[in-house]
């Protein structure tokens, strides 16, 4: 008889480790809740930091064509005006966040600036930033970020001199 008792016991152990596995629905639901709620706050500091680092970018290729810049005058004597022929690695005026675009003053050629504008117009600051010949001799620079978000239809200027940006930009360097 004990070994029937036994037998029964064993089964009945085993028919409800059975029965006990597993997730309830409610365990489940709980778990999907929590992952959304990390997903919601996680999605926008993932976006946010995309659009930190196509907007490096430009900052720095804005400060690369304007030490560039400074370069090509002390030796050649005048500003380029064409990105494509600094010499930085650009292959095009474009790349697949920014258009940049280089002008030189034809007068006296004193002044050379760079306007990088944002191909996408939604989440991508602009910038901007210039070369300044001064009467000493010196060459200082400026780059200036827009304040917001480029809009589709705003445009905005180059520096107008080598310490404040245009309206609607602050300067960063």
């Amino acid at each position: 008889m004990k070994t029937e008792l036994k037998a029964k016991f064993i089964q009945q152990i085993l028919s409800k480790k059975k029965d006990s596995e597993g997730f309830t629905l409610i365990e489940l639901l709980v778990v999907i809740i929590i992952i959304g709620i990390l997903s919601a706050i996680a999605l926008p500091s993932f976006i946010n930091q995309a659009a930190k680092a196509k907007q490096t970018e430009a900052k720095t290729t804005v400060s690369s064509i304007n030490k560039a810049q400074q370069t090509k005058r002390i030796e050649e004597g005048v500003f380029a005006t064409a990105v494509t022929s600094l010499g930085i690695g650009l292959t095009a005026s474009s790349t697949s966040n920014y258009t940049y675009t280089v002008a030189a003053n034809p007068n006296n050629g004193s002044v050379a600036t760079i306007v990088a504008s944002a191909i996408d117009t939604n989440s991508l600051k602009g910038y901007s930033g210039g070369i300044f010949i001064a009467a000493a001799g010196d060459a200082p620079s400026i780059i200036c970020q827009s304040d917001n978000v480029q809009a589709a239809t705003g445009s905005f200027g180059a520096p107008n001199n080598a310490t404040t940006c245009p309206p609607g930009m602050q300067v960063l360097k």
